[in-house]
């Protein structure tokens, strides 16, 4: 074989590269794989689920090198790159096509992971590819030819055929052919894919995937490879039935995280097996990533509460996405992130879609650009509702901006400025005026949180302790007290010490009706001219949101 020319090092620094190199060609692919996407389910997100596993395993790379970038920590390993690397894409998997490929990456870091050398040979990385597509095939209830597990296989075993003398990058460059060599056999395996005159989706973005391991450790580009498109139009119902897949299938995709034993984990399999199909569980030392379609969402979730603690639950209805996909783009929507159930039913009533924050899990990047992409629109408005946001807003913007979406981000810091800025939108006016008198609305609100303290702790209002109900005002604390009402009032009474005329209240899931009784009558007792509203925020909201107007 003659060797290829470059760079052949596969190290921690390769890993960096493959990880943006192969993000990029991900989204440069998205939007023609997702146009081919008709097994298991013609949902049109087989790109975009890749992509969005892939940008959660960049994050979770660059996050772990940040200190070696900056030169405040020793050079990384091979074995922490790729660790961090699949775990990334464990945490970050999305739909059927995500979760396999975040397996295959686990099963390569099992692998390179687990060498002291600090760089993999080509045997060695002929291995991690075999020992990936061992993993998945695993990991899948049902194994079905022609699709992604078969490139997958197909990679491997060109990768081991390479021979024991073959650099790193010649092993990549092997097995990045084997898998274009399967793709292009994939419509005689699989019918569907037949039919449709298309390859799988899936597999065509793990061959993007294995191009850019072989770019990286080549300095090579691969040739660009347009994706075929389907030779007619796909036949999508428009209107299906709740309990129809439109592909005589299940109706909803259930994905969670789970923390659970192996022992627990196999245990639900068999019993996720018999709930539906699609099922794919992925992971391992005590988390677990699991996907299934089926028809009974709440079975589903049940059977993971049954095994151990899920969470990060997400259910989408096959019947609205094919709706989305096909269905014309609204000239606006608005995106806003909230912190409480009650609160994503009130925005979601006026037109938004919504991003659920829960308690110390902030959405990141590709939940606000999967949102962005949810709204479906032509032109976005984002609302972060929260100053820990601004960056990974700023971020989706610009990636949504890239495929074409103008998008503008109004830096609300609270869910009650979204309130606000919902109130005055305008989706029939000009963008540029609507943006501002969003964003007028928004910063003319003030707003107040009331929460109650964990631990003893030093505050802008003096020292806490656990228990103390905290009143905070534009995000300091202003107020320390010893219950809600006698909180509530004086932060009220400071926050309409300079003036007001509307006192929005959003009462969290344990705070009774009474209270905003209470301050609904101390509002209209001490301020006479100031108006109330109450709202409930629903589970994951803090006990009280007060946004003055």
């Amino acid at each position: 074989m003659a060797h290829e020319p470059g760079p052949h090092t596969l190290d921690a620094d390769a890993v960096r590269t493959w990880s943006s190199l192969a993000l990029a060609a991900l989204g440069r692919a998205r939007e023609d794989i997702d146009a081919i996407n008709v097994y298991p389910v013609a949902d049109a997100d087989t790109g975009t689920n890749l992509y969005l596993t892939a940008e959660a395993a960049a994050r979770a790379l660059d996050e772990s090198l940040a200190g070696v970038t900056e030169g405040t920590a020793p050079p990384a390993t091979l074995a922490a790159a790729v660790r961090a690397y699949a775990h990334g894409a464990l945490i970050g998997a999305r739909g059927n096509s995500g979760t396999i490929l975040a397996q295959l990456l686990r099963g390569v870091a099992d692998v390179l992971g687990a060498d002291p050398a600090g760089r993999a040979s080509g045997p060695l990385l002929a291995r991690a590819l075999t020992r990936a597509a061992e993993e998945a095939y695993r990991a899948v209830a049902h194994p079905v030819e022609g699709t992604m597990l078969t490139v997958a296989a197909a990679a491997a075993r060109a990768a081991a055929a390479a021979g024991t003398a073959a650099t790193a990058a010649e092993v990549a460059r092997a097995a990045y052919d084997g898998a274009r060599a399967a793709l292009a056999e994939t419509p005689g395996q699989l019918p569907a894919l037949g039919k449709a005159g298309v390859v799988d989706a899936g597999g065509c973005g793990l061959v993007a995937v294995l191009g850019a391991l072989w770019q990286a450790l080549s300095g090579r580009e691969p040739a660009a490879e347009p994706v075929r498109g389907p030779a007619v139009p796909l036949p999508v119902p428009l209107d299906p039935e709740p309990c129809e897949h439109g592909q005589d299938g299940p109706a909803y995709e259930v994905v969670y995280l789970l923390e659970a034993s192996d022992e627990a984990v196999d245990a639900l399999r068999t019993a996720l097996d018999a709930l539906g199909d699609s099922l794919v569980v992925v992971g391992g030392d005590g988390l677990w990533n699991v996907h299934v379609h089926v028809d009974d969402p709440g079975a589903a979730v049940e059977a993971g509460v049954v095994a151990g603690r899920p969470h990060r639950i997400r259910i989408t209805h096959f019947g609205d996405q094919r709706r989305r996909a096909t269905a014309p783009r609204a000239q606006r929507g608005v995106v806003a992130v909230v912190p409480g159930e009650g609160l994503a039913t009130l925005c979601g009533e006026a037109g938004a879609t919504t991003v659920l924050a829960r308690p110390g899990e902030q959405p990141a990047a590709a939940e606000l650009l999967d949102a962005v992409r949810r709204a479906h629109a032509r032109e976005v408005v984002l609302l972060p509702g929260c100053p820990e946001l601004r960056a990974a807003a700023a971020a989706a913007a610009e990636q949504a901006r890239a495929e074409g979406v103008r998008v503008a981000v109004i830096p609300t810091r609270s869910a009650v400025q979204g309130l606000a800025a919902l109130a005055v939108h305008d989706p029939e006016g000009s963008f540029d005026e609507d943006v501002v008198a969003m964003t007028a609305a928004a910063g003319a609100t003030r707003y107040g949180e009331l929460a109650v303290a964990e631990r003893q702790s030093f505050t802008s209002a003096g020292i806490c302790q656990a228990g103390d109900v905290l009143g905070l005002i534009d995000g300091d604390v202003a107020v320390i007290g010893a219950g809600l009402p006698e909180t509530a009032e004086a932060v009220l009474d400071r926050m309409l010490g300079s003036g007001g005329e509307l006192v929005t209240l959003v009462l969290g899931p344990e705070v009774p009706d009474t209270l905003a009784a209470h301050l609904e009558a101390y509002v209209q007792h001490a301020h006479l001219a100031v108006d109330t509203v109450t709202y409930r925020g629903g589970r994951y909201c803090a006990p009280l949101l007060i946004g003055v107007e």
